[in-house]
């Protein structure tokens, strides 16, 4: 039997209850490379006849973890971005994402400079992680979906983006995810 969604929601609960600090969020990374081996699943979650969007496939209500499926139609190409005082996992279900991770080099709450320090495709099964407060960027193209594991519901918290021309920092709106 493949590893299902009701499996990786129970190993991860597992997995943060025991640890819930990078080791075991990088544990949870591994799990979540697990589950978009299982083809089926993502015909369901992520296949042509899923709605677009993005959708909440399970919220924690103990421990505040959500998975998330990102059924996009269109490419996008994000500003640079972090998740406040959450975490997040992408895990590329099909074609890639392009990530780059960037360092704050100074700046105040308003403003800020950026340095790039890694660069990397996601590919379909593929699950890159950034821990908290982790400034990060991603380019998707045509009908890229991915499965998005956060360590909280990121429209209860302070979020912000980061305008490279500028240096301007902005307050992030909700994702409307819920």
């Amino acid at each position: 039997m493949a590893y299902d969604l009701d499996q990786f929601v129970t190993d991860c609960r597992a997995i943060l209850k025991r640890d819930p600090g990078p080791h075991g969020r990088e544990d949870v990374r591994a799990h979540l490379e697990r589950l978009l081996a299982n083809k089926d699943f993502l015909a369901r979650t992520c296949g042509d006849d899923a709605p677009l969007g993005l959708k909440v496939l399970y919220e924690d209500k103990d421990l505040g973890f959500q998975v998330l499926a990102h059924i996009n139609d269109k490419a996008r190409k994000s500003p640079p971005h972090d998740h406040g005082a959450s975490w997040a996992i992408y895990g590329q279900a099909t074609k890639h994402t392009d990530m780059i991770e960037w360092e704050r080099e100074g700046g105040d709450e308003k403003h800020a400079e950026l340095k790039e320090v890694k660069r990397y495709r996601l590919n379909p099964g593929e699950a890159g992680i950034y821990q908290n407060g982790a400034i990060h960027s991603i380019d998707y193209p045509d009908h890229a979906r991915f499965i998005r594991v956060t360590g909280t519901n990121l429209d209860k918290i302070d979020r912000v983006r980061f305008d490279l021309a500028t240096g301007e920092v902005q307050r992030m709106t909700p994702q409307q995810a819920t």
